[in-house]
């Protein structure tokens, strides 16, 4: 993402106080994504979900309230309606585990060790930090890598929160009764991940960021949705789909052996979201709307796509640390070379675009947008349903 052109290396805006300075940039960037939405339908369903994220930073609380407007569909005669999502279940309960007796917590966890590092010291270009006139010694590097892991394994918690809430929506609101049946199976999974993550971030680092913005807006705009196929395609297909990539090159990355462990159990989990979602709306986006409600949806994906791209921009740590030494535009140029971050945005979407083409949601008409912000290497790959558990594991 960009900043609007006045606010490169305006003499007033670089005069302000650090604070206000960051704050006056974030609250440009925001507005400069809001702008770039071009399908009105897309604006107004995302609108309100954007000021309460972008703008009012609700997330930053402690709590936070959202109000459900979707129909809960029962079916009293409670058919076997979809062969596969049955099976889907029977895989699901044969798979469940305990994160309190499946992982060892008695591992002890040094985020300073860099013989059992938490992310690899490749993760991070020095030098390039260094051309910013910031250069860290041994110990603040170290230091660094905790934060950001801290930070990324946050989000991987705020997500599966999120994940836990919209999974139990999508149960009472799916038509489809073996879908009903599987998604129960996921409410108990996101509560498991959401349970480990924070374990983790609790007693092994003793450390948690809040919420992501962008991630906030995402999770807020499917929550508040009242169609039912919204929910599947901004949790199942986008948020899953993102968070699939993102824990196979974590998982990949990692040398701390409880994080490693507690990583695969939940991509074995993650696998089956995502080929819920792909197996529900498949028939659904290829035939069963109309042309305009296609396009909606195909255009609603796009734009999560870009606040999910900027999710990994984490301004989180640059208010934390950089804010006083850097400006947003540098630190933004920063995470978009980082080598470790490069490598999660690329295995994010590498998994993410290929189910967009499956469920009939990467129409020419929208794929030259895709190819305009550097996706469309992705499009041909496999979808998450072709792939298999360790495929899914391995960047």
């Amino acid at each position: 993402m960009q900043l609007p052109k006045f606010l490169d290396n305006n003499p007033l805006v670089n005069r302000l106080p650090t604070e206000v300075k960051t704050k006056v940039e974030a609250w440009m960037d925001n507005v400069n994504t809001i702008l770039t939405i071009e399908n009105m339908g897309v604006l107004k369903s995302m609108g309100p979900s954007a000021m309460r994220g972008l703008f009012l930073q609700m997330g930053r609380r402690q709590t936070a309230e959202m109000k459900s407007n979707h129909s809960a569909h029962f079916n009293f005669s409670y058919p076997s309606d979809n062969g596969a999502m049955k099976s889907l279940y029977e895989k699901a309960k044969r798979l469940q585990w305990n994160g309190s007796v499946d992982l060892d917590w008695s591992t002890p966890v040094d985020p300073f060790n860099r013989n059992i590092p938490l992310i690899g010291e490749g993760f991070v270009d020095w030098n390039l930090l260094g051309g910013f006139g910031i250069r860290f010694n041994e110990r603040e590097q170290s230091e660094f890598l905790w934060r950001i892991t801290s930070w990324m394994l946050s989000q991987f918690l705020h997500g599966e929160q999120g994940a836990l809430m919209a999974s139990a929506q999508v149960t009472e609101a799916t038509p489809i009764f073996d879908g009903k049946y599987y998604g129960a199976t996921q409410v108990m999974d996101e509560a498991r991940h959401v349970e480990v993550f924070s374990r983790y971030l609790d007693s092994k680092l003793e450390r948690r960021y809040d919420i992501n913005d962008n991630l906030f807006t995402i999770i807020d705009g499917l929550m508040t949705d009242s169609r039912w196929d919204m929910k599947f395609l901004g949790m199942q297909i986008l948020v899953e789909g993102l968070a699939l990539g993102a824990f196979g090159t974590m998982y990949k990355m990692t040398s701390e052996p409880l994080l490693k462990e507690l990583l695969r159990l939940v991509i074995q989990d993650e696998a089956r979201h995502v080929h819920f979602g792909l197996l529900a709306l498949k028939p659904l986006y290829n035939g069963g709307l109309s042309e305009k409600e296609r396009i909606e949806r195909e255009d609603w994906a796009f734009e999560i796509v870009l606040l999910m791209r900027n999710r990994f921009l984490a301004h989180e740590l640059y208010e934390e640390g950089f804010a006083h030494r850097m400006s947003r535009r540098e630190w933004n140029f920063f995470m978009d070379e980082m080598p470790g971050m490069s490598m999660f945005r690329r295995v994010m979407f590498k998994r993410l675009v290929p189910n967009l083409r499956a469920i009939g949601l990467l129409s020419p008409r929208i794929l030259h947008r895709y190819e305009q912000v550097g996706l469309g290497d992705f499009i041909h790959l496999p979808a998450s349903s072709e792939l298999s558990d360790r495929d899914l594991s391995a960047a």
